[in-house]
């Protein structure tokens, strides 16, 4: 089998591709190196190349005959989208929009879709269910839903078969450091926390401390990269198997189903590492919800999946680990 994996020098993507190859699969790797690393390309073959060339993707879909896509690549930061939204729409959305065409140009039938819990917006009950209503507040999340809509389309009219992953908050590294979470600028928690323990000349911003949470800080769900890296091995096995009564699109939440708050992440980090951050409390960011906490028994009941990392202090662990060797 070769999968294609766009957006695969980054960090989920990364992590994907290590637990694809040792599951004996064949990769390629799409990226524009924008943002991702070569050097996380160390399984498969790397082909630098920007989803918003369509002809040069329709070449390589048409040369290599894959068998499914995995769709990592995309611009990702909250805060950025709504600074930005041009270029949140350009990237996400019309390259997607590319790699849907060009893979229905070369017969490629099977998608798995890296999408987010920020398609939900403010939640409406905690745990969230896929059924919950999809309200963005923010640019990345309603590029994120377009995307979804689109893939939606497409299996109506064209027979598209797809799996649609709605991340929660990933974090940690690969527990034997061969990859790990280096995003430049970095905008999220816990590798921001880890860097100031690092360094104490890094002060850690929290954004808000009115929320309505037990501490006012914003509490998410944190899902080890691991553990998300093989849902997506799950989610290829039932793609290619299929099963009778299988609907076009199937979603998935991705979270551990737990809540840690802002603070609680600093305690922690504090905990595993012996080293406090120094932090400066500021106003809250825009397009922030107060609380996104996952429900996965969707996940665990349909494709067999247990996270294997559940609890924070292990996250952060290899995260520490991950952090201390880019050093």
């Amino acid at each position: 089998m070769k999968v294609l994996l766009t957006g695969g020098a980054g960090y989920i993507g990364s992590h994907a591709n290590k637990l694809l190859s040792n599951n004996g699969i064949e990769t390629v790797v799409v990226d524009n190196l924008s943002r991702g690393h070569r050097e996380a390309v160390r399984w498969g073959r790397l082909e630098v190349l920007d989803l918003l060339d369509y002809e040069a993707l329709l070449k390589l879909l048409q040369r290599e005959k894959f068998d499914a896509v995995m769709h990592f690549a995309a611009l990702i930061f909250v805060g950025e989208s709504v600074r930005e939204p041009e270029t949140y729409y350009l990237n996400n959305v019309v390259g997607s929009l590319n790699l849907l065409r060009a893979m229905r140009a070369s017969g490629v039938g099977r998608i798995i879709f890296s999408s987010t819990a920020a398609v939900y917006g403010e939640p409406r009950q905690i745990p969230i269910p896929e059924e919950h209503p999809t309200e963005p507040i923010n640019p990345y999340g309603w590029s994120k839903l377009a995307i979804e809509k689109m893939i939606a389309d497409f299996a109506q009219a064209y027979g598209l078969r797809s799996i649609i992953f709605r991340y929660f908050n990933a974090a940690g590294a690969d527990p034997d450091c061969e990859v790990g979470e280096n995003h430049d600028p970095e905008n999220h928690l816990i590798p921001l926390v880890l860097k100031a323990v690092k360094d104490p000349g890094r002060t850690l911003r929290v954004f808000g401390t009115d929320y309505d949470t037990p501490d006012g800080t914003c509490i998410r769900d944190f899902i080890h990269v691991t553990d998300l890296a093989q849902s997506h091995v799950l989610g290829l096995k039932r793609l290619v198997q299929g099963a009778e009564n299988d609907e076009p699109v199937k979603y998935y939440n991705v979270g551990n189903g737990s809540g840690f708050s802002v603070r609680e992440v600093i305690r922690t980090a504090t905990e595993v590492t012996g080293g406090k951050p120094g932090t400066e409390y500021t106003e809250r960011r825009p397009g922030d919800a107060p609380q996104l906490v996952a429900s996965s028994q969707k996940l665990k009941e349909e494709l067999g999946w247990q996270p294997r990392y559940p609890d924070l202090k292990s996250i952060i662990e290899h995260a520490w680990a991950w952090e201390q060797k880019l050093g």
